[in-house]
């Protein structure tokens, strides 16, 4: 009986990781690292991203001038396209059918995006979803955390 090839996805808005399940000699669920990826932007300060200061706007009726909110902070937006680079990475795999399963990780937010940014046929593959950041936690550690997800 052939084992479906999982893979586990552990990201953030800015660094992300595929693991797929290896036997160590121990006996022990280890993980090997398949991708990595790694937002340039991730340590980038606001000025660097875009301009700091809202635009500006004069008043038509008289020469008051009043500062535009930015529709969105510009991290988030960084954040929010570096999942889409994962999505579309992990798209592009399950069109080349690199995997069976897919067990998604990453905190609340993160989270939402990316299954907002995968397709219907990637979607269909997600077995399980945690809201965990572990992007932090070594390849090795990451078994006791798994442990809680069902068919992993």
């Amino acid at each position: 009986m052939k084992h479906p090839r999982t893979w586990y996805v552990v990201t953030d808005g800015g660094r992300a990781r595929i693991l797929q399940k290896q036997d160590t000699p121990d006996g022990r669920d280890g993980f090997d690292t398949q991708y990595e990826f790694v937002s340039a932007d991730i340590h980038g300060r606001t000025h660097e991203l875009g301009t700091e200061r809202p635009g500006r706007t004069h008043e038509s009726a008289n020469s008051a001038h009043h500062a535009v909110e930015p529709r969105e902070d510009l991290h988030r937006t960084e954040k929010r396209k570096f999942v889409d680079e994962v999505a579309k990475a992990l798209n592009e795999a399950n069109a080349q059918d690199a995997f069976d399963r897919l067990i998604l990780v990453a905190p609340a937010r993160a989270l939402g995006e990316l299954n907002h940014a995968l397709d219907a046929a990637t979607q269909k593959k997600v077995a399980a979803r945690m809201q965990k950041d572990l992007t932090h936690v070594p390849n090795g550690d990451l078994s006791e955390h798994f442990a809680a997800l069902s068919g992993s």
